[in-house]
């Protein structure tokens, strides 16, 4: 059975210009390359005031446009249910004999490791334990310390890591496959608004939507690769005394990127899903080690109770209106919408290029219930074992820390074995970090590029190099509010990037609509 592809005159690669052995599409490619150039030039030239107007734009934000951030993300949701319980559900990316190119195993290994990997060992135990303590403000108000703190700490956590945010990732990833690989459009994100914008998606309309999608994938990617570089800082300042400042951050950055590029070049096969294979055993192991060391019996019951209180907490935690920790939750449910919508492009685009084969309610399915099982499972292992080790007073753990970077490490530090298990999670925190590096590199590559899967090995060590080069430059123009100025590059690109997101679930509906309308015109009677 054939496929209903658009007919456009129109072919991927059209506009590119090759030179310095790049084949790279004119003007998205050179209007990124400028504007993120710019920035780093004038942080570079003036940090204090690149600083300052960092907060600036994360101050406004979170100040005016929180609203737009939660309504958004809300709509995104309730669209992705829509299309999985609908006859939608029944399409097959791909056409209707599509066959997966990826076993389930290594295509949910993938679509995680590039989606997660840093930040849930960042936060995995600095989260919860956070919101427990009350380090700024607790979810809802809850007084700090007590059984209520605990229940909406591991609610929150869940909540910002589970079904909303991952929702963001599908709508995108869905989009994306389904106008590639059903509708004969090139991969990337301008093509999901055809059915709105017609043949002006290769217009300037189309260049400004990929520009802002590069711009949100590259601060996007800073900002979990300047927090691994943090966290992998503190470890090594723990285990050898090294000094866990910016100028090591920087280090760890450059020689991580220099890894990513390796894998890069080696494309999907050969680095990306070997890599993410790994990552997933070694944190098996990793989670394994604390569930059995850690406080076994409350890690296990906790597990059921708080994907029940994750349930009951949904709607006052998703709520923008009258709320009663206004602080909390723009400095924390805020930050990790623009987040996750900063990180769509880049998760989106990858997860759509090993998802053919799929239907569109086994794509959803998976990419919405498997992270909410695996966050339940690993923030209450880590969280739980974080918060009992505060209550008892164990360790450096119990004392009023604000480090995000080094709750993991001293939680480890009352495990047995801790500079080994130690030095064992300074390891997968770098697997980790190459593997949302070299699978974002591959993905900015592929929008300058024109929608070509194969651009030549030049241009994807250059984007790998600007994103290694984005976050150093982050890490030195926060100053001493480094945490501050990751989250302002987050927020801000992700601002406008919300638009894109919201007229891409009008879109998509008019495109599986017409795919629907399609097979069952040619559907045998």
């Amino acid at each position: 059975m054939a496929k209903f592809t658009y007919d456009i005159d129109h072919e991927i690669g059209e506009n590119n210009i090759r030179m310095l052995g790049m084949d790279v599409h004119n003007p998205v490619f050179f209007t990124s390359a400028i504007l993120i150039t710019l920035f780093v030039v004038g942080t570079l030239m003036a940090p204090i005031g690149a600083a300052g107007v960092l907060e600036s734009a994360r101050a406004w934000t979170l100040e005016h446009a929180h609203w737009l951030f939660s309504s958004g993300i809300l709509v995104i949701f309730l669209f992705c249910i829509l299309f999985a319980v609908l006859p939608f559900g029944r399409i097959r990316i791909g056409g209707p004999t599509a066959t997966p190119e990826f076993g389930t195993l290594s295509w949910l290994a993938m679509l995680f490791s590039a989606g997660v990997g840093i930040g849930l060992l960042f936060w995995g135990a600095a989260e919860p334990l956070a919101y427990f303590t009350g380090w700024s403000g607790t979810p809802l108000n809850a007084p700090a310390g007590t059984e209520e703190a605990r229940q909406l700490a591991m609610s929150a956590t869940i909540f910002h890591w589970g079904l909303h945010p991952w929702a963001v990732y599908a709508l995108m990833g869905l989009a994306l496959a389904f106008f590639t690989y059903n509708k004969g459009l090139p991969l990337t994100i301008r093509s999901c608004f055809y059915p709105l914008f017609g043949d002006r998606v290769w217009g300037w309309s189309g260049h400004i939507i990929d520009t802002l999608a590069v711009l949100a994938t590259l601060f996007g990617l800073a900002t979990s690769l300047g927090f691994g570089a943090m966290q992998a800082a503190s470890g090594l300042n723990l285990l050898f005394g090294i000094d866990p400042g910016v100028t090591t951050q920087i280090g760890i950055i450059v020689g991580v990127t220099s890894f990513a590029t390796l894998s890069v070049i080696r494309g999907i096969d050969g680095g990306i899903k070997v890599l993410s294979n790994i990552n997933i055993v070694l944190a098996i192991i990793l989670l394994l080690f604390v569930l059995v060391a850690g406080p076994t019996l409350a890690i296990l019951v906790g597990m059921p109770v708080n994907t029940l209180h994750y349930l009951g907490d949904l709607v006052p935690l998703t709520s923008w209106f009258d709320r009663p920790d206004t602080d909390w939750y723009r400095t924390w449910t805020i930050f990790y919408w623009a987040w996750w919508i900063s990180w769509s492009p880049f998760v989106g685009m990858f997860i759509a290029r090993v998802s053919k084969g799929r239907t569109i309610r086994q794509f959803l399915s998976a990419v919405l219930v498997m992270p909410v099982g695996v966050s339940v499972i690993w923030f209450t292992v880590f969280g739980t074992t974080a918060i009992e080790q505060a209550r008892a007073g164990v360790g450096n753990i119990s004392e009023d820390m604000t480090d995000a970077s080094l709750v993991l490490f001293h939680m480890l530090e009352n495990l047995p074995m801790p500079e080994i298990v130690t030095g064992f999670a300074i390891i997968l925190l770098l697997i980790f970090f190459i593997t949302s590096s070299d699978s974002g590199s591959l993905v900015v590559d592929t929008i300058t590029a024109g929608g070509k899967l194969h651009a030549p090995v030049a241009q994807r060590i250059f984007w790998a190099s600007m994103e290694g080069l984005v976050a150093a430059i982050l890490l030195f123009g926060g100053g001493g509010q480094v945490l501050g100025a990751l989250q302002a590059g987050a927020i801000t690109t992700a601002l406008p990037f919300i638009f894109v997101l919201l007229l891409c679930c009008v879109s998509l509906w008019k495109g599986l609509s017409h795919e629907l309308a399609s097979l069952r015109q040619r559907a045998p009677t």
